[in-house]
């Protein structure tokens, strides 16, 4: 019997790396990190932590036998800093100890002298100066500058949203064995072992066979550990590969917020027409993204920006343009929506102001121009099976929204000092990796002659589901108990070159690979069932349903443990390997055109709160969504996927307000500073899903992980809008988040 994720982390039984037991011989790592932005290394004095107790090594870039580059996207990030330090937090050595105390001790006992350089902290500053990650990028459709002659109402202005903080409980650790012929094992707490497994490869100059990463589950991920993860495992590597001993690292919660990159910090100015009766006719969006000081996964991330600067609206006139800003902050970094929520926070708040300019609600400019079946995003791609309008009806229904706003407009009368606000969330979120190769997985799967099943995929745990998901494919397809089935760790000796568990496609990818190996693996299970019917010619005319074998739709004699047994007997295969890629999906960037998605999620949100306009603090009250959810494979998994991403997306508009000094240091560094949602912040959350086929997806299901998130921004705007009810004269800045403080300044702000 195979206990699932979920009953394992109820029981407290769940393995994390950190939970391992300590090899004999372990050694602890830890780095000697820049304390300024950006600088010259001057000096570095070892001497006295060379004499610290306890200490094996204390390592720099001179003892790196291979690359010393640890880049993904963009080869331009160092494992160690040889030179040039250019944000505080960067590793500049490593101090290799017989524990982790002594590690940590020594290493504060480093004595780095630098000459400090200008520091840049913010993007439009780091764009007035020219600091491009690259050149920017425009998508455009339509011919924006004709459009503006022909609008009744133009409005402009800007935006702010700020960065935010993982917040994964496991913080990032690895821990590496040496093995023979030079070559390590690996086991990491990354999103991406294939991507592990490459860069220590090429640190170490070693080859991709000579490192084998093993991933059971992370404890959380969000984005942080897709590329994040790596510099850690490399540090251990390099020390594990040189001394010959095992070696563990693992960061501090504190260590964890200073060291890490967060979500992207956006500024954007807009300049939106519409018509008098709201249709929007022309959009002009600048985006700059803080990177940070490398590109990590920046350039992605603005890509995706660019994809969905439109959200769920069809306009006729758009140019979209970002660039991605090089500051001296640590570098920025995946964070679910992958750029998606800050494109379309600034939608929204050009939405909002054009409806103050119309003297309509927001909702009614949201709903005349919601996407329809057919008509084209910016980037060229139809919408196919568009079901924005289905779900903002659903969710219409579901609320019996005018009778609830006139409840919302009689509180607000006979309460002076609290006021009620309702705003809506569409959205329309692109599922695949817009990285058109990285849509490809791979599954390994193998019967065994009792009947058990164990597969392999390239699919990472980490609190999602997916290996509930996983394992459900395969008890489904081969109609077997779902006890039956072992979803394996995640490991690159048994799965070569696999993508990372992102953008919401792990189930999707992986699982379409899995149903290609059990199908396999099927086709000889009949032939075998054929032959003990002594019906040969007439195979295609079995199944298999509840453990059973039927013929002609009638069940036989033969059950699934007969069955394994004969096929083994028989010498038919009951392994099989499989590989997936997503048809049909391509994007030509001389162009900025093609069909960069599988296809698109949508859903509608209605949030609602109260404000206490005495003292600025605010509850949510409610949050009901209508979810484009095709056929769930795990229902339960799918609703924490909807309220966990949802509660991630409030937190990011309200109280998780990242702050650096004038210096770039972390002011909140750790959970008494960084406030994150919490059961009190919790609201009533009501979720219907539209059950409706998705054939471009697995089992005609559709992917959860993203999306929900940006159903969080309508919180915003529902706080803008309760404020105004107490305070009409009050005009939005559009800078999120919108934390208690601020409510306040605006309740009494002047015109």
């Amino acid at each position: 019997m195979h206990a699932n994720d979920l009953e394992l982390h109820a029981q407290g039984r769940s393995t994390f790396v950190d939970d391992i037991a300590p090899p004999a011989g372990l050694l602890h790592a830890f780095p000697v990190v820049s304390t300024i932005a950006h600088g010259l290394i001057a000096s570095i004095d070892f001497s006295e932590a060379l004499a610290c107790s306890g200490v094996a090594a204390i390592m720099t870039a001179a003892d790196i036998p291979g690359v010393n580059n640890i880049g993904n996207v963009e080869a331009e990030e160092v494992l160690l800093a040889e030179q040039t330090v250019i944000y505080q937090g960067q590793p500049i050595a490593l101090v290799v100890a017989e524990s982790e105390h002594e590690a940590r001790h020594a290493a504060a006992r480093i004595k780095v002298d630098y000459r400090e350089l200008p520091a840049v902290f913010d993007a439009r500053e780091a764009h007035r100066q020219g600091l491009h990650i690259a050149p920017p990028r425009i998508f455009s459709l339509g011919d924006i500058e004709q459009a503006w002659q022909t609008c009744d109402v133009i409005v402009e202005g800007k935006t702010q949203s700020g960065a935010q903080e993982h917040v994964y409980l496991e913080t990032q650790t690895a821990l590496v064995y040496p093995l023979e012929n030079g070559g390590l094992r690996v086991v990491s707490a990354t999103q991406s072992p294939g991507m592990v497994q490459r860069v220590i490869a090429r640190v170490l100059k070693l080859t991709m066979t000579q490192v084998e990463v093993d991933v059971l589950r992370l404890g959380g991920g969000f984005g942080g550990k897709e590329e994040q993860a790596t510099a850690w495992a490399a540090i251990a590597a390099l020390a594990a590969s040189r001394l010959q001993r095992p070696v563990k690292i693992r960061l501090s919660r504190s260590d964890d917020m200073r060291w890490t990159g967060k979500r992207h910090p956006y500024d954007a100015d807009f300049k939106i027409g519409l018509d008098r009766s709201g249709k929007i006719l022309a959009y002009e969006v600048n985006f700059y993204q803080n990177a940070g000081a490398v590109a990590d996964l920046s350039l992605a991330i603005l890509e995706r920006t660019l994809f969905h600067a439109c959200n769920s609206y069809f306009i006729p006139n758009v140019r979209a343009s970002a660039v991605s800003c090089r500051t001296n902050l640590p570098p920025n970094t995946a964070f679910r929506g992958f750029g998606g929520p800050q494109a379309m926070f600034v939608l929204e708040a050009a939405i909002f102001k054009a409806a103050a300019a119309l003297q309509i609600d927001a909702a009614e400019i949201q709903r005349l121009n919601l996407m329809q079946e057919g008509q084209a995003f910016p980037y060229g791609m139809p919408a196919i099976e568009c079901r924005a309008g289905l779900c903002w009806e659903r969710l219409q229904e579901n609320l019996a929204l005018s009778r609830r706003q006139q409840a919302i407009n009689d509180f607000n009368a006979s309460h002076r000092l609290e006021k009620k606000a309702l705003a809506l969330m569409p959205i329309c979120f692109g599922i695949s990796f817009t990285a058109t190769f990285l849509n490809q997985a791979g599954a390994l799967m193998h019967v065994y002659a009792d009947g058990s099943v164990g597969v392999s995929c390239g699919a990472v745990e980490m609190g999602q589901g997916v290996k509930q998901k996983i394992g459900n494919i395969v008890a489904s397809t081969f109609s077997i108990d779902r006890e039956r089935v072992k979803v394996e760790s995640t490991n690159t000796s048994r799965i070569a070159n696999m993508s990372p568990t992102a953008a919401s496609v792990g189930a999707d990818l992986n699982g379409q690979a899995t149903l290609l190996a059990c199908r396999q693996i099927l086709q000889g299970l009949k032939r075998v069932a054929a032959g003990l019917l002594d019906i040969e010619a007439e195979a295609d005319k079995i199944v298999i349903e509840q453990e059973r074998v039927y013929f002609n739709g009638q069940p036989t004699a033969i059950g699934w443990n007969q069955l394994i047994s004969e096929a083994y007997l028989s010498r038919t295969a009951l392994s099989a390997h499989a590989h997936y890629a997503t048809p049909g999906v391509y994007f030509d960037r001389s162009k900025e055109q093609g069909r960069p998605f599988a296809y698109h999620v949508y859903g509608c949100a209605a949030v609602e709160v109260t404000v206490d306009c005495l003292r600025g603090i605010y509850r949510i009250d409610e949050v009901a969504i209508v979810h484009d959810g095709g056929k769930s494979l795990a229902p339960e998994v799918d609703l924490g996927q909807v309220e966990g991403g949802l509660m991630q997306g409030l937190g990011w508009m309200t109280i998780e307000d990242i702050r650096h000094d004038s210096q770039g240091r972390l002011l909140n560094d750790t959970l008494t500073a960084y406030k994150i949602p919490d059961i009190h912040f919790a609201p009533e959350i009501n979720v219907e899903f539209l059950a409706k086929d998705n054939p471009a997806a697995i089992l005609h299901s559709k992917a959860v992980g993203e999306p929900p998130f940006m159903y969080g921004i309508g919180v915003y705007f529902a706080l803008i809008k309760a404020i105004q009810a107490f305070n009409p004269a009050f005009e939005p800045e559009f800078t999120a988040p919108m934390t208690p403080e601020k409510v306040l300044l605006a309740l009494y702000a002047e015109s």
